[in-house]
């Protein structure tokens, strides 16, 4: 533990980002696990699924949680199955 004040604020700040970052993203693979697991069901609200899936990915490239490239294709695939499902 560092003995200067700001040093002891940044060590407190860090700790609430990576708590704050670990809670968002765990909440991001539970929507997708959901959408997943809609799309295996056959339910049939998947697109309004994909729609909030797709939001929170976007969400999560621009607050730097997540790679733009690694987002697309999260969402590319996504909307492969719904539309595959879709079809089906």
């Amino acid at each position: 533990m560092p003995n200067i004040k700001s040093a002891i604020k940044r060590v407190k700040i860090a700790e609430k980002k990576t708590r704050q970052n670990r809670m968002k993203k765990s909440a991001l693979r539970k929507q997708i696990r959901s959408l997943d697991r809609a799309i295996a069901d056959g339910v049939d609200q998947t697109a309004d699924l994909l729609r909030d899936t797709q939001k929170r990915i976007d969400q999560a490239v621009a607050q730097g949680r997540m790679h733009r490239n690694t987002a697309a294709r999260r969402k590319s695939r996504l909307a492969k199955a719904v539309n595959r499902q879709s079809q089906a």
